[in-house]
């Protein structure tokens, strides 16, 4: 990880929340209930947290296709919004993703 990067891993704990408006999952009662639950982890700023999600599509259009892909994205949430939402973060970003099947 870059310095530039590095200074702003430690942002959602010095972020204050407005209520009623969610612009991070910081701000969030799930990133809140893992954080009473889990209190030495939540403890120290720089732990890295992470968000895992997929979803399964035919690449080819035919459902008669024996396989599926399921491209996995990995989010790191302790960055501010405008850089863990960013596609140059994404841990696989779509130009990679469809490259991949296009060769």
């Amino acid at each position: 990880m870059s310095p530039r990067t590095a200074e702003h891993m430690t942002w959602h704990q010095a972020h204050h929340a407005v209520d009623g408006v969610m612009v991070h999952p910081s701000d969030g009662e799930a990133w809140k209930r893992f954080n009473s639950v889990h209190p030495h982890f939540s403890a120290e700023s720089r732990n890295v947290r992470l968000g895992l999600c997929t979803d399964g599509f035919n690449p080819f259009g035919s459902f008669a296709a024996p396989y599926s892909c399921w491209p996995v994205i990995l989010t790191v949430y302790n960055l501010p919004p405008g850089m863990c939402m960013s596609m140059k973060r994404l841990m696989n970003n779509k130009k990679r993703l469809m490259t991949s099947f296009t060769k």
